[in-house]
Formats: C-alpha cells, sequence, structure tokens
C-alpha cells in the first residue's frame, strides 16, 4: 500500500491491498454482509433465491445424467447463506445429495470462520486451490464473486495509451495515468479490445476463468454466474465503492469500504468461447421467474398473515423487478458446447 507521497502504483495492486492486505483488508478484517454490515446480497434478501438455485443445480445434475460423483463448488461464499441453503434443499434429494462432494474456494480466514460457523455440515471442505478438488463433473457458482476481483484501467488519449495508477499526494489518494506503450496493452488484451479507447478488465478473473475452463472442458459440468454488469461490450469506468450501504469514493478511507466493479458479460462470454466452452446470458429478474419463484412465493404463503405474505413477496421484488435488482444483475451459464441445457435462459 502506498504510504508516502508521490509514490504511484498501479490500480488493481491497490485495489487488492485495500480489499485483500491480510492486516488491514477490508474482506479480511470485517464481515461485511447483511443490514448491519456494508451491503446485502441476494441470498440474505430472500432464502427462495437458494432455493431457486438449488432447483437449476438438481435439474443440470440429471442433464449431466446423473454423476454418481459430482463436485459443487460455490466461488467466495461470503455470508455462506447460499450454501448453507442449497444443502438444506439437497437433502431433500437423496440421489443428488449422496453423490455432491460440496466446497467453498475462500481467501478471507476471517470469512470462513464466519462460515464454519453457519454451515456445520461435515461434507463441506473449504480449499484454497482448484487443484484440491476431485477429478469428476463439477459445478461453479460464483454469486457476487468477479465484481470483487481487482482491475485495471487503460485509457487513450491524444493516439497514446496510458494505465491508471493510485499516487499519495499530500496524504490524499489520487488517480494518476501513467503512459505506458502499445506492447504493454496487446499483452493483455485482444486487437479487437484495445480498438476501444478505454479498457478496464481483471486479469486475474482472467486466469480464473482460463482455470476453471479447463476443468468444465476434462471433467464435465459447467458454471452459474450472477452479478451486476453490462452484456454490451462497450467498456466504461465502472469503479465503485460502498461502506454502511451507502456509495463512496474508493480513495477516501480505502480499507473500510467495498470496491467493486461492474461486470462486463461480454468479455466474460467471450473468453469461455476461446476456451472451448458456450454461455447463455439472461437478467436475473427472468431466470428466477423462470425458474418459479413466483409460484414458490405464493405456495409456501398460501396460510400466512397478511404481514409475513407482504414481507415475502417484497423479499422476491427486490430480487426480480426491474427497478431493483432484476434487471442490473445478470446470469451467465457456461458449459460445453454440445450441451443444450437451458434452464432459464430459454
Amino acid at each position: 500500500m502506498i504510504n508516502k507521497n508521490n509514490i504511484k502504483i498501479p490500480l488493481d495492486k491497490f485495489i487488492s491491498k485495500t480489499l485483500y492486505d491480510k492486516d488491514k483488508g477490508f474482506y479480511m478484517k470485517k464481515f461485511p454482509f447483511g443490514k448491519d454490515g456494508d451491503f446485502i446480497t441476494s441470498p440474505e434478501i430472500s432464502v427462495l433465491f437458494s432455493e431457486m438455485i438449488s432447483i437449476w443445480l438438481i435439474s443440470f445434475w440429471e442433464n449431466l445424467n446423473k454423476p454418481k460423483k459430482l463436485n459443487i463448488i460455490e466461488l467466495g461464499a461470503g455470508s455462506g447463506e447460499m450454501m448453507l441453503q442449497i444443502i438444506k434443499t439437497l437433502k431433500n434429494f437423496s440421489e443428488i445429495n449422496l453423490s455432491t462432494n460440496f466446497f467453498i474456494l475462500e481467501k478471507s480466514p476471517l470469512l470462513i470462520k464466519n462460515q464454519k460457523r453457519k454451515i456445520k455440515d461435515q461434507k463441506v471442505k473449504w480449499i484454497k486451490k482448484l487443484s484440491n478438488i476431485p477429478k469428476c463433473p463439477t459445478i461453479f457458482l460464483a454469486n457476487e464473486f468477479f465484481d470483487a476481483f481487482p482491475i485495471k484501467q487503460y485509457i487513450k488519449k491524444n493516439g497514446n495509451w496510458h494505465e491508471r495508477y493510485v499516487s499519495l499526494n499530500k496524504n490524499k489518494y489520487e488517480i494518476y495515468n501513467q503512459k505506458v506503450s502499445i506492447n504493454d496493452v496487446k499483452k493483455n488484451f485482444e486487437e479487437k479490445i484495445i480498438k476501444q479507447n478505454f479498457i478496464e478488465v481483471s486479469p486475474l478473473a482472467m486466469k480464473l476463468v482460463d482455470k476453471i475452463s479447463k476443468i468444465i472442458f476434462k471433467q464435465n459440468g459447467g458454471l452459474l454466474m450472477i452479478d451486476y454488469g453490462f452484456t454490451n461490450g462497450i467498456m466504461n469506468d465502472t469503479l465503485q465503492s460502498v461502506a454502511k450501504h451507502k456509495k463512496t469514493s474508493f480513495l477516501i478511507n480505502p480499507y473500510n469500504s467495498d470496491t467493486t466493479h461492474l461486470i462486463n458479460f461480454k468479455l466474460f462470454k467471450n473468453r469461455f468461447s476461446k476456451n472451448k466452452l458456450s454461455s447463455l446470458i439472461t437478467k436475473q429478474g427472468s431466470f428466477l421467474i423462470k425458474l418459479g419463484i413466483l409460484r414458490r412465493a405464493e405456495l409456501i404463503t398460501q396460510n400466512l398473515k397478511f404481514s409475513k405474505k407482504a414481507d415475502i413477496f417484497y423479499r422476491v421484488k427486490r430480487l426480480i423487478d426491474e427497478r431493483h435488482m432484476g434487471s442490473l444483475f445478470k446470469v451467465l451459464f457456461t458449459r460445453k458446447i454440445k450441451n443444450n441445457f437451458d434452464l432459464g435462459f430459454k
């Protein structure tokens, strides 16, 4: 981290330090989820979100011809709520439950501690590397995971490329544009990307996509990715920061705010395609409705008091409504090219 004036470091290194420094990093020192934290995610809004993911998992497992061994891996499990509810739901379906190994890939020791406190099922294992999983069909789940990866930003001005750095000037963090050669940019990006005048991408995320792709291609399975983002592929500065449920600047008190970016879903789709996999993309609202979230809400509220019924439908509305998470959040599903499974997408 920068602690002296006039020292500059690349944006991605600055973000990585503020989020994942082992002593001071945002995700390493605090539990940011829920009403009393800094933000709330879909699994905390309604248990029906995780139930719909469970329905999708069962259907995809059936599409894979019900393998006797299956890995379900949540990438960055956050509060642990989604994995907890998935395990609870799958226990009602003995065949898939007996077949499944559950894994959580998590970086933060503090979050692992909280997840273990919540999820006491012995079938769940926490891993640091994907190489630690059995070689069998694998389904990856990534809910609000890739948005927290450190990003690089490049901007083209007057025909010259500049990489965004962060510097400390008079004890204030500031953005600094460092001139770089076109060859430095070309090393990390495809030709069609550098035709844009602004580039925002996480090299670390792309490396993980490549690893996941190899596992899916060799062992079968897929990835279900849910996050806020855009699909037109046109890059802009989407860096944002939040603390205590309010937007803030990532340059102000950075260790105490969550710095994220909007996911460029077209970029991810193209990367998976490069790895010989096929992807589908839809809106979160459409995905959940097609999986039956409204029917499920009706069913469980039939005999409830009006106040409880209203609360359940209010929570569902937050997940599916175009003015809330229904449109901003997208769902990407990646699998082998010959696999035509499309539940929730068609």
